[in-house]
């Protein structure tokens, strides 16, 4: 007995180090081991080809494997303008549109970074025309390096949007979808073959705002005028050597050479962007960072599948808790609320937006700084606070709501299902089956969507002070870029992320002198958490992520993630159908 007794504890000890304290060795070898040093003489290094989240990650697998986000990127290049340890910053510019609104964002770093005798060096091993962001968010450089034998491409922008009604109507799929109103175009998507004459008047304007100031920024870095400026961009591709005789950009050269320039001007070392400690933190004024990207659902987030790992959710329970957090929070002054969402759904946007409420509630300011996307249920969540940041080319409004189903019941007779259905209850109770709806129903419906939309349009006339037909007028689902925006008085001013801090300061009652003490919640994933993330992700399946990774070489990443993040919402919605996601157009 006590042989097998020993027999069996050492088998289960060589169980417990094999599958356990080994993945711990290997899982811990992995993850990042302290704060980073500070480097005297360093360069630092922003590569603008990486794809970063927005906000640090809210779950454990995404906090093991992701990467530094953008939000710490704009913090830590703020805080190396004023440390004596960086001397500069060396860029690697992406060849494709990286958004706007991030170029902008990116733009003022870089200008925060000269003003505070920085030197910033770009290298770029092309463009091709995709949009103007790529060339702006490094146009503020003292000197932009591209690569010989590269092509120069930045002629405008276009927006395309995958109109599906056709492929509906061959599978007698019937989109049974009311919107409010005529600019409220994600339904759109669904119901017709091509844009209709808001949905195009909407997005040109768009297109006209964002292309106007860019090249506008653009001209103030390259000292060009605006007009001359942009008839060189439009005229474009260029090789590389027209663009450097043009004065589009300054040296030929690959990205080593430029590297080892910056390392010869700042006599010190390369230290990358997700190495950079930045400066210790200090001042009076106590700041709170907290927000969400992507769509806006109930719950407390988490991926659906092993291979939708990273992919950031905006859930309501866990961001109405920091913010409740915040609210108790004694130390905290203010809160910089950063939103980077299109939309999703009512409930949770109704439930965020009145955690912010709580806030402002316990006497503390609340300033939303908006990233790229601030749209529907992005802007609902903002309608309240003290006040709104956009950067001008941020994408915002869509204050407007769409609901209904697919009525897929004749589809599926085509191919010999037919769909056949028993109930009791009120006439609403099969609404959302697969038939098409009754008269009764629809009316519901859009009595339903209507009280939706009623209580939206109020919430922004109350917190942006504005006269309920006023934003009646400027509602009905209409996109603004953020510069227009500001015109239409549903933004307060325009800036970057930390403007926003700039304005939470002064909201709370000090001035620049004060300092600021900023606060975010930055995960740090412990190996017990990465071995329970690795369980539950494996009972999981991998559908969106096997469908994603089709449809991005079909139509590309951007379009992909925008069309199932919009079948995903319709599909998976419970109870009433209602939605305020806009279609994603970029």
């Amino acid at each position: 007995m006590r042989t097998f007794l020993l027999t069996f504890l050492g088998g289960l000890a060589a169980l417990v180090v094999f599958f356990v304290l080994i993945p711990l060795v290997l899982l811990m070898s992995f993850l990042p081991s302290g704060e980073p040093q500070r480097v005297p003489n360093a360069v630092i290094e922003v590569d603008l080809r990486r794809s970063w989240p927005d906000q640090p990650a809210a779950d454990a697998f995404s906090a093991a494997f992701g990467d530094v986000s953008f939000v710490e990127v704009l913090l830590r290049l703020n805080s190396a303008a004023g440390d004596p340890n960086v001397k500069g910053v060396f860029v690697r510019a992406p060849e494709v549109d990286l958004g706007s609104a991030r170029a902008e964002e990116l733009r003022s770093a870089f200008l925060r970074l000269r003003a505070a005798d920085k030197f910033v060096i770009a290298h770029t091993q092309g463009f091709l025309a995709t949009g103007p962001s790529a060339y702006r968010a490094i146009s503020a450089a003292n000197e932009i390096w591209m690569q010989p034998g590269t092509s120069f491409e930045t002629p405008g922008i276009t927006f395309e949007t995958l109109f599906l009604g056709g492929a509906f109507e061959k599978f007698k799929i019937v989109p049974e979808i009311e919107q409010f109103y005529e600019f409220k175009n994600a339904a759109d998507t669904y119901k017709r073959k091509s844009y209709s004459e808001p949905h195009a008047l909407a997005m040109t304007a768009l297109a006209e705002s964002v292309w106007s100031h860019s090249i506008a920024d653009i001209a103030v870095d390259r000292k060009m005028q605006a007009a001359a400026l942009r008839a060189l961009m439009e005229a474009s591709p260029y090789s590389s050597e027209r663009a450097v005789e043009l004065k589009l950009v300054d040296r030929l050269g690959y990205p080593e050479e430029a590297a080892a320039a910056a390392r010869e001007q700042a006599k010190g070392q390369v230290v990358a962007i997700a190495d950079y400690a930045g400066r210790p933190r200090d001042g009076k004024a106590v700041i709170a960072i907290v927000g969400g990207e992507g769509d806006i659902v109930t719950g407390g987030g988490g991926t659906g599948d092993v291979l939708s790992i990273g992919t950031p959710m905006f859930a309501s329970d866990r961001v109405a808790a920091e913010l409740m957090e915040i609210a108790k929070n004694k130390e905290i002054n203010a809160v910089v609320f950063r939103v980077d969402s299109g939309g999703g759904s009512p409930t949770a946007s109704d439930q965020i937006w009145n955690a912010v409420k709580q806030v402002q509630a316990s006497g503390k300011k609340v300033v939303v700084s908006m990233g790229s996307v601030a749209a529907s249920g992005g802007y609902y969540v903002a309608a309240s606070a003290d006040s709104i940041v956009a950067s001008r080319s941020t994408i915002t409004g869509s204050i407007g709501v769409f609901g209904g189903k697919f009525a897929i019941a004749d589809g599926l007779r085509e191919f010999g299902v037919n769909p056949a259905s028993v109930g009791v209850g009120g006439d609403f109770a099969g609404a959302y089956s697969t038939e098409k709806f009754t008269p009764e129903q629809k009316v519901k419906l859009q009595q339903s969507l209507q009280g939706t939309y009623d209580r939206f349009t109020r919430l922004v006339a109350e917190g942006r002070k504005l006269p309920l037909q006023k934003v009646q007028e400027i509602a009905r689902g209409r996109v603004w870029s953020g510069e227009d925006a500001l015109a239409q008085g549903l933004v307060n001013k325009t800036g970057d992320l930390i403007t926003a801090i700039e304005e939470a300061r002064n909201l709370a009652g000090f001035t620049e002198a004060d300092g600021v003490d900023l606060r975010m919640q930055v995960h740090r994933t412990t190996p017990f958490e990465l071995i329970a993330g690795t369980m539950t992700q494996a009972r999981l399946g991998a559908s969106n992520g096997q469908m994603m990774s089709a449809l991005a070489g079909l139509i590309g990443r951007q379009r992909a993630e925008a069309l199932i993040s919009q079948l995903r919402t319709m599909g998976e919605a419970p109870g009433a159908k209602v939605w305020m996601a806009p279609v994603v157009e970029q």
